[in-house]
């Protein structure tokens, strides 16, 4: 508590004195916040822990900035921000602070769903706390869960793999036909599919692409590396040739 004290007095002084602290606003700052999650998002996908606390801090920063304008406004502070999570931690957690059974995070799960259905200024519908901006990954995966916390899933989750399947053929369909509105439209189904099979199999898929992209690049700026080695560029090069570097980089 005293750290998080020094942090807002630090905080508070930048605003005074800093030109550059003090003409933020919450849509100055809003793309930086964007890109510093994005940063700890990297860090926690490498299990870098020294980054992961540094990006934190960079988080923490924002969230007590915007609560810091919202106080010059006079519209709300951090102690308020607290106090409503507490609040909201609190209602959402009956099993804990209250007489409610959840002896399973799947029934936890289910009971959050609801309890933000009934919470005052809670959702209105099951899907409306699904934020519109969330990457397409992100938010399909979060379409889906939200979607099994009301019910509307799978009785086996083997059963995944027949829809796969169908959305599949479907796609090869369209491909024959070449009708590119519909060639999309079933390459969307196709995916929604996966996310699907992904989230039954406690897989989280925005991680996992991630994990190929940065594969992709480390054994793609190996056959790079090679090509400068040989003074050729990735142009000059065959295909054969990078083939046999790119299994040397999957080797290694």
């Amino acid at each position: 508590m005293e750290a998080f004290g020094r942090l807002l007095d630090i905080l508070d002084e930048l605003r005074e004195k800093c030109p550059w602290d003090r003409k933020q606003t919450n849509e100055s700052l809003r793309s930086n916040t964007i890109e510093e999650t994005y940063e700890l998002c990297e860090a926690i996908i490498k299990n870098d822990v020294s980054e992961i606390k540094k990006e934190l801090g960079d988080v923490l920063l924002h969230i007590i900035f915007y609560a810091k304008i919202a106080d010059e406004k006079g519209q709300f502070d951090i102690a308020d921000v607290c106090n409503s999570l507490r609040d909201k931690l609190i209602f959402r957690h009956p099993h804990v602070f209250g007489t409610a059974e959840a002896n399973t995070s799947g029934q936890v799960e289910q009971n959050w769903e609801q309890l933000k259905l009934k919470e005052k200024g809670g959702n209105k519908t099951v899907l409306e706390g699904v934020p519109a901006s969330l990457p397409s990954i992100v938010k399909a995966h979060r379409i889906q869960d939200k979607a099994r916390n009301a019910g509307f899933d799978w009785a086996q989750k083997e059963d995944v793999w027949d829809k796969v399947r169908e959305e599949f053929t479907e796609l090869e369909q369209e491909i024959s036909s070449m009708n590119p509105n519909r060639m999309e439209a079933e390459f969307g189904d196709l995916f929604f599919s996966l996310i699907n099979a992904a989230r039954l199999y406690k897989i989280n898929p925005d991680n996992a692409l991630e994990r190929t992209n940065q594969k992709f690049i480390k054994r793609f700026n190996y056959i790079e590396q090679k090509a400068r080695e040989m003074g050729k560029s990735l142009k000059d090069m065959k295909l054969e040739e990078m083939e046999v570097f790119w299994q040397e980089a999957k080797s290694k």
